[in-house]
């Protein structure tokens, strides 16, 4: 059996939906699943589509980035497909792991995929490397210590330090951070008790 999973990421694509549906029809698929969600958020349908499969059935898409956020997530996914012994089929590539040459190409898509992550680290690297040897690399600003006086504010009101990192948006270990007067140099390294 042929099952589909089509995804936009917004309400308001829906003729993006409509268009994933239509081709999923054209290709023979009898049951879809579809859902209005972002790559990174929770995927419901996605969910539902892989408990469905069963031996033989095959997981249609119109294209690889409606199914998966990353090439770990499509491994992950891929995992979960042949672990029922099913398929994986992706229109606009014309691939199909049921066969040993789609195997084979989702393979090197993804191998070519880590590739260009891995570039673009290694570019990124190089250019902070050169950016400290100018002294002109700052790194990333801590956002956390730049609400430490609010910090200090907000436990001074009597606020558990987990209810002033969840109302500040920061992490637990910055508010102590931030109550202990940064890296711990200040204040003798001793903690600030309320």
């Amino acid at each position: 059996m042929l099952i589909g999973y089509a995804r936009t990421s917004t309400v308001e694509q829906i003729a993006g939906l409509e268009a994933q549906e239509r081709d999923l029809r054209a290709a023979g698929v009898e049951r879809i699943y579809q859902e209005q969600t972002s790559a990174t958020g929770p995927r419901k349908a996605l969910s539902e589509a892989l408990d469905y499969l069963r031996e033989g059935d095959a997981l249609v898409v119109t294209k690889l980035d409606r199914l998966a956020r990353s090439v770990a997530d499509l491994l992950g996914i891929i995992k979960s497909i042949e672990s029922k012994r099913a398929s994986l089929k992706v229109l606009n590539l014309s691939l199909d792991t049921g066969t040993p040459t789609g195997k084979l190409m989702l393979n090197l898509l993804g191998s070519v995929a880590e590739f260009e992550r891995d570039l673009m680290l290694e570019r990124q690297r190089e250019g902070i490397a050169k950016a400290k040897a100018e002294r002109r690399y700052k790194g990333r600003k801590p956002t956390a210590m730049a609400k430490a006086d609010e910090v200090r504010r907000l436990a001074g009101q009597g606020l558990t330090r987990e209810a002033i990192a969840k109302q500040l948006g920061i992490g637990v270990a910055s508010v102590y951070r931030a109550l202990r007067g940064g890296t711990g140099a200040a204040n003798g390294g001793a903690l600030v008790v309320d």
